[in-house]
């Protein structure tokens, strides 16, 4: 075979490539674990954790708040992990992210039915929603940088959709990290800026991929 067709066969995803697993996974940790002491580095420089944190870590909203982002994170690495490699297709990856951002909205529609009237909005909106979505960008940007770096050394022939796993990984984990932080605990309000500001960076992924991860 020429080298000119098996790249245009990579290209178009027409090729399985069965080795590199371990050394995809590898990459795609290795920049999770550089970029996650620059986001808990600016989580304690510009925002401090919640002084009421061991009092929280009982209410189950608080870890529903923290562990929705983590699920979303933990597929998105699955999704930028088989991305990262020629040839093979996420699966049901994106699944994993879908379902815990359904869970929560699941849960917010029930909040919003069973509520009073006049505490729906405050519930939606609470003290901290200007702030949210961007908070949580910013504590997913050393991740989400990495997470492309990494992404870059490997061979993705689906770069929008690699950009947009590396975005759900890292906004995964910004979000989990603001959790530490953000007094918010009802459903609607994670429902609609929690998983906005998660988007952000998936979005952001998926129109920086094709340009950045093109080999």
């Amino acid at each position: 075979m020429k080298t000119d067709d098996l790249v245009t066969m990579l290209a178009n995803g027409e090729v399985t490539v069965p080795r590199g697993r371990r050394r995809a996974s590898y990459r795609i940790r290795l920049a999770v674990l550089l970029g996650l002491p620059f986001s808990f580095a600016i989580l304690f420089a510009a925002y401090g954790v919640r002084n009421d944190i061991v009092q929280a870590m009982f209410w189950p909203m608080f870890w529903v708040k923290v562990l929705f982002p983590l699920c979303i994170a933990a597929a998105g690495f699955v999704a930028a992990e088989r991305l990262g490699r020629p040839g093979v297709k996420p699966r049901h990856a994106w699944i994993g992210v879908a379902l815990p951002v359904l869970g929560v909205w699941g849960l917010a529609a029930i909040a919003w039915f069973t509520l009073p009237a006049d505490q729906r909005m405050p519930s939606l909106m609470g003290h901290s929603w200007r702030i949210c979505a961007a908070s949580i960008g910013l504590m997913a940007l050393p991740v989400f940088a990495a997470a492309l770096v990494a992404l870059k050394g490997m061979a993705p022939t689906r770069p929008a959709l690699a950009g947009a796993a590396a975005g759900a990984l890292a906004g995964g984990v910004g979000a989990s990290i603001y959790a530490l932080h953000c007094m918010e605990l009802t459903a609607p309000f994670l429902a609609v800026w929690y998983v906005s500001g998660i988007a952000v960076p998936v979005l952001v992924g998926a129109l920086l991929g094709p340009r950045l991860l093109r080999w």
